[in-house]
């Protein structure tokens, strides 16, 4: 089943359950979606390399926004995108520890023998091709940088 059939399923639910946050969050999936589906280029259906492309970009809006309205002591518009962001992240494949990652790109790193900080291009592109969906570019970046540094 695909992704949008799942969410089309689980906005009918929360409808019926009247989840109004829940729901809130799915239709921001589904627009998302739909986005994908109508962009120039693109393919008559979205592939679920690029559904998950379009979910952690959705997941990290909302964290960013979140942040944003913690500073400025808006709790209301906070709880509204961590609503979101925990709706998103339903849909998101399992997201690696921060252990498992440092072990993968300790494999990786020997395997194309990097050994300084000037062979972190080649890393971050292996590591972001293999690992995509299921870490953060951010904490892959951390970690290479720790490791090769």
């Amino acid at each position: 089943m695909s992704l949008t059939t799942k969410i089309d399923q689980d906005i009918k639910l929360a409808m019926l359950a009247k989840q109004a946050d829940r729901l809130q969050g799915l239709r921001a999936i589904k627009s998302a979606l739909l986005l994908a589906k109508t962009e120039k280029g693109a393919a008559e259906e979205v592939t679920e390399e690029a559904e998950v492309k379009v979910l952690q970009k959705l997941a990290k809006q909302r964290k960013e926004s979140a942040e944003i309205y913690k500073t400025q002591n808006r709790d209301d518009l906070y709880q509204i995108e961590m609503g979101e962001l925990k709706v998103i992240e339903e849909y998101l494949p399992q997201q690696m520890s921060r252990f498992e990652i440092e072990g993968y790109l300790q494999e990786l790193i020997g395997r194309i023998g990097a050994t300084s900080i000037q062979d972190m291009g080649r890393v971050m592109g292996m590591a972001n091709k293999e690992l995509a969906g299921q870490a953060d570019g951010r904490t892959i970046s951390e970690v290479v940088k720790q490791l090769l540094g």
